[in-house]
C-alpha cells in the first residue's frame, strides 16, 4: 500500500474518531502557500486546525515527536491563511492525532493531543 493510500486511512480513522467525540469536520486536505491541514473541524465555537500523524514504530519518538518546530511554522501559517480566506475571525486551536501501530498485536492507538502548540 502507498503512503497516500495509507494517509487518507488514517485521516478517515481520525475523522471517525473525532466526530464520535462530537467535533463537525468542516474541511478536508485544506491547501495553502505554506502547507497543508489534514482536517479543520468545529468544537463549539472554536475552530479546529488537526494535524494527523501516523507511525508503525516508535524508533524515531512516535508519531508526536515528528509536529516539530519547523511543521508547527508551517500549519500556524496556513491556518492564517485559511481564516483570510474564509473571512473568520473566531477562537482557534491546533490539535493533534498520533496513529500509532502496535507492533506485536498490529492494532492501531489513537492517541489526541488537544491544544498541542499555538499562535
Amino acid at each position: 500500500m502507498d503512503t497516500t493510500s495509507i494517509g487518507n486511512q488514517m485521516e478517515a480513522l481520525a475523522e471517525r474518531h473525532l466526530t464520535g467525540a462530537g467535533l463537525r469536520i468542516v474541511e478536508r486536505n485544506f491547501r495553502g502557500r505554506f502547507g497543508e491541514i489534514d482536517l479543520i473541524a468545529r468544537d463549539g465555537a472554536t475552530l479546529v486546525f488537526i494535524e494527523v500523524r501516523f507511525r508503525r514504530n516508535r524508533n524515531f519518538g512516535g508519531a508526536g515527536v515528528s509536529v516539530d518546530y519547523r511543521k508547527q511554522k508551517k500549519l500556524l501559517a496556513t491556518a492564517n491563511g485559511y481564516l483570510q480566506y474564509r473571512r473568520l475571525d473566531c477562537p482557534c486551536r491546533f490539535d493533534v492525532i498520533c496513529i500509532e501501530q502496535d507492533k506485536i498485536a498490529g492494532s492501531l492507538k489513537v492517541d489526541w493531543i488537544k491544544n498541542a502548540f499555538g499562535q
